[in-house]
């Protein structure tokens, strides 16, 4: 008795046509194009979060340099406010006037920079990326004085909450 093969012949072909490359570079290229705005976002609120942070621990810095004005640890004459005459002093520190041995006391580290500057410049001092409101300045229109009562971003963009960053 002879066998016979009675198996339907199946033809293995092995890569892909160019039809289905192009099929699927397009779908590649359709999820990357949607995927790109996603990614500005999450880039800006990165450095929307680095800006909420820098603003909070400058203020908080300021304030306990008020406080300490208060407290009679840093001299403070007749005629000024009892804010830091600059930025710079926060992170040089101030004699304390009550300790016998004239220490200093110290209220930053490191002044962060603006990270909404655009005009990135590294030889600009972080002091100047801010901009600065004196204690004499009204709120809606801030202005550089004798001290500096509040810091803002100088950056004319507004952020994804439809603040403009000038107002944080």
């Amino acid at each position: 008795m002879q066998k016979r093969n009675t198996g339907l012949l199946v033809s293995v072909c092995h890569g892909f046509t160019l039809v289905e490359l192009m099929v699927v570079v397009a779908i590649v290229a359709i999820l990357a194009s949607a995927v790109m705005p996603f990614r500005e976002i999450a880039i800006k609120r990165e450095k929307e979060q680095e800006l909420r942070l820098a603003l909070r621990q400058i203020r908080t810095a300021i304030d306990a340099y008020k406080q300490a004005t208060d407290e009679g640890l840093v001299e403070k004459k007749a005629d000024e406010s009892g804010y830091p005459r600059k930025l710079e002093d926060l992170v040089e520190g101030v004699p304390n006037i009550k300790d016998p041995k004239k220490s200093t006391i110290y209220f930053l580290r490191r002044l962060p920079r603006d990270p909404m500057v655009t005009d990135f410049d590294e030889d600009l001092p972080s002091a100047d990326t801010w901009g600065k409101r004196s204690y004499e300045s009204p709120p809606d229109n801030p202005e550089e004085g004798d001290d500096v009562f509040d810091v803002y971003s100088r950056s004319d963009r507004v952020g994804l909450n439809g603040v403009p960053y000038s107002h944080w």
